[in-house]
């Protein structure tokens, strides 16, 4: 049943009251001292590794997560934990070779990195591209998918889910980056608290329904009902093999789609890029644990869902059907809709904690880019510390409404769930992340070399998506880089995968890029490098321990479910 019990409503209400007196305190604690940008944006030096780590987790996770990954866990399997437990994987190599770059360079935005490595105009352009991306795009799917999660879960209307999820997050927002971050601390709490109340009942429901008891037994019982929900690696003649192709999930462009996510998003690095880089790392490292628990939370319950779906349980069969039709990223609300009062509250708190966590982190990096990268250097030149803040708050509140007003136009709840999000990040994830990359460790790589990964990046991207329509791909078919696939008009095309196409425009812009750089350079132009040294790489014992110990987790899961 879509209701919150007067129990619900009570736990809900401690977890509000929790985080917003806390939330209180920091800022309070704040105000005490003299406020500038770097603190309101970047929380400069406040935060604590712990801190950054539960940050990080809180701004990833949200509503496409648990109930977009859940979905793909009902229809695909474990195998779309390859997005977070690589996830893990990256945010180690980040934390080696793209922290220390940024820190050693003062780099404090996405955009600010490209003018001081290329020039104004690529900075100019991209955080252009990135504040459309995050208002049009990111803010709107955050806001309106969270809306109908909750909506799906309590009956509230979704309008009214909107705007008190937007005031709860401008209100964490206006505080500033160390009220966000550590305001995220108890989010993540509630949000892992929350979500394993949710699989422990998934796995239960499951035991009950066979005649057992206990999550262990549920566990065991999932793995054998839906043995292929328990594979990490698709063959080619999967039917998920569009979405996770083969091998290519672990040696080729989910790489490109994880280090761009978790490197070169200012949405992201921002929860680092006020620490000194031990406690950086410390932070990124903490995070990676935590990744390495999601699965738990967003990918099991999906399974479970798929298992009950398939033996009939109760009405789960007709709850997972939306306008007559099988609706997988159902899963998750009918889940939540079975759990007891009180039980129902902690896990509406959980969902409504990851939303609004990355609704705040969201809006944070929209308020830096453009107050640090437009206003500061385009509008207003010699504006001060307090006058930035205030451009900044007023950003925040301004971007909030913009996505109440556009959210409900895009038709957001149509296009699909976790995996439509991915793939059509995919169309720009290439570009920038070649840009970046020869940027940090190639000296000689160009601004035009940059301009061309940016925009050629972002067209090749179009062009290999819509090359089944013109050309037969049939004979990459036999390399794994092609499969038929039914259109919606009944043809059949070979179709590349796009964590393949990823991949095949990557190495095109990082091949364009160096010969472009090449050409420029015997014209007598010389490229603006960072300051980057061998030492800056070194990592002290502990950070090296607790990576080991994460890529030893990560190969002994692929091996157990290859």
């Amino acid at each position: 049943m879509n209701t919150l019990g007067i129990y619900d409503y009570v736990v809900f209400l401690v977890y509000f009251l929790i985080v917003a007196l806390y939330g209180w305190t920091v800022y309070r604690k704040k105000q005490a001292q003299k406020e500038n940008s770097k603190d309101f944006f970047l929380a400069k030096d406040s935060l604590t590794w712990w801190a950054i780590g539960a940050s990080l987790i809180a701004s990833n996770i949200s509503a496409e997560q648990f109930i977009g990954m859940s979905g793909s866990g009902f229809t695909m399997g474990l195998a779309i934990a390859s997005y977070e437990w690589l996830a893990a994987a990256t945010l180690i190599i980040v934390a080696i070779f793209f922290i220390p770059v940024y820190i050693k360079n003062k780099i404090y935005t996405m955009p600010q990195f490209l003018g001081q490595r290329y020039n104004s105009t690529v900075a100019m352009i991209m955080a252009i591209f990135w504040l459309l991306l995050y208002v049009v795009v990111n803010l709107t799917s955050i806001l309106y998918l969270g809306a109908l999660a909750i909506n799906s879960i309590s009956g509230i209307n979704i309008t009214a889910c909107m705007y008190v999820l937007s005031v709860f997050a401008v209100i964490i927002t206006l505080g500033g980056m160390k009220v966000i971050g550590y305001t995220d601390v108890i989010q993540v709490f509630f949000l892992i608290l929350g979500g394993l109340a949710t699989t422990y009942l998934a796995l239960e429901l499951v035991s009950t329904h066979f005649g057992t008891t206990g999550v262990f037994n549920g566990l065991s019982l999932i793995k054998e009902k839906a043995v292929d929900h328990f594979q990490m690696i698709f063959h080619k003649e999967d039917a998920n093999y569009m979405d996770l192709p083969g091998l290519s999930v672990l040696i080729g462009g989910m790489w490109i789609v994880n280090l761009n996510y978790w490197g070169c998003n200012q949405y992201i690095t921002q929860r680092a890029l006020g620490a000194d880089l031990k406690t950086a790392r410390s932070g990124l490292l903490f995070a990676a644990f935590l990744k390495l628990l999601m699965p738990v939370i967003v990918v099991l319950p999906g399974i479970a869902a798929y298992v009950l779906y398939k033996e009939g349980y109760g009405d789960f069969q007709k709850a997972m059907l939306k306008d007559g039709s099988l609706n997988a990223d159902s899963a998750y609300p009918v889940l939540l809709n079975l759990l007891p009062q009180g039980l129902k509250g902690l896990s509406f708190a959980a969902l409504t904690a990851a939303i609004v966590a990355s609704l705040a982190g969201k809006a944070n990096s929209i308020a830096t880019i453009f107050t640090l990268d437009v206003y500061k250097k385009v509008i207003n030149k010699d504006a001060d510390e307090n006058k930035q803040v205030i451009v900044g708050r007023i950003t925040v509140i301004v971007a909030m409404v913009l996505a109440i007003i556009i959210a409900p136009q895009l038709g957001i709840d149509k296009k699909g769930g976790f995996q439509f999000i991915q793939e059509y990040t995919g169309f720009v994830s290439p570009g920038i992340f070649a840009m970046f990359l020869l940027g940090f460790f190639w000296k000689r790589t160009t601004s035009n070399a940059a301009l061309f990964a940016t925009i050629g990046g972002f067209i090749l991207s179009v062009v290999f998506k819509a090359l089944p329509l013109f050309a037969n791909l049939e004979w990459l078919s036999p390399y794994g880089f092609s499969k038929l696939v039914e259109q919606k008009n009944g043809a059949m095309l070979y179709e590349i995968p796009f964590i393949d196409r990823m991949g095949f425009v990557f190495a095109i812009c990082v091949i364009a890029m160096f010969i472009i750089s090449k050409l420029e350079n015997r014209n007598g132009i010389n490229p603006k490098g960072l300051e980057v040294d061998r030492s800056m790489f070194k990592t002290n014992q502990s950070f090296a321990i607790g990576s080991l110990i994460v890529g030893g987790i990560i190969v002994a899961l692929y091996s157990l479910f290859w």
